[in-house]
């Protein structure tokens, strides 16, 4: 099999899963940080709080991926890090963090690409209704616009949802990962409409810039 001119191999990961420090530098909680630390949810009550430990141990992650001929990295951004609310006020410490991995990656030629949204809602939205309430969608929008707006001068690649299938159906219906919720058959269908409404406001917002969505 063949790979298309310009092909580059990659990886991808999810703050959640790798960054740790869930309590550091003003970064806010996030429903995976609730439901990790919920009884009864997850195996041995293993969470993120520490994780890959990618948060302190970034430039050495970078150096790993360069040596392994990576020339690309799919990362996510925790919403809550940036905004710790959701909304309004901004975490300049959270925009720290990815400005120096993203200059790390371009430095060792590896091409940033940032998702903004790898299920890890932050709680203070969730607490709102979060994906089932529609005012969920103008705050993701504006979180877009304020994510392009910073870093777009240096990553040209961004996804909006990772897997919006998996949010509603691991989320709201078997209740498997965060929030947890087991609706009825039907019920789901307002989280998959507003997380539609959330990707089509995204990408408006990330048009107004010289970026691939």
């Amino acid at each position: 099999m063949g790979f298309p001119k310009g092909f580059m191999w990659g990886a991808a990961t999810a703050s959640y899963q790798i960054e740790g420090a869930a309590k550091e530098d003003g970064r806010g909680a996030s429903i995976w940080d609730v439901f990790s630390h919920t009884e009864g949810k997850i195996k041995s009550m293993e969470n993120g709080d520490i994780a890959c430990d990618h948060y302190h141990r970034m430039e050495e992650d970078v150096k790993i991926m360069k040596e392994m001929g990576l020339r690309a990295y799919r990362f996510s951004i925790s919403w809550s890090r940036l905004f710790p609310l959701g909304d309004g006020m901004r975490n300049e410490k959270g925009f720290a963090f990815y400005d120096k991995l993203v200059d790390c990656l371009l430095e060792n030629g590896i091409e940033p690409v940032m998702t903004l949204f790898h299920w890890d809602l932050p709680q203070a939205l969730f607490e709102k209704g979060g994906f089932a309430w529609e005012g969920i969608s103008d705050i993701f929008g504006r979180y877009a616009g304020a994510a392009a707006d910073h870093f777009s001068d240096r990553v040209k690649m961004f996804l909006t949802i990772n897997e919006p299938q998996c949010v509603t159906e691991l989320g709201y219906v078997k209740g498997v990962h965060a929030p947890g919720y087991q609706w009825k058959e039907g019920q789901e269908g307002v989280v998959m409409k507003n997380l539609l409404l959330s990707h089509g406001k995204a990408v408006k917002a990330l048009r107004q810039y010289a970026v691939t969505v």
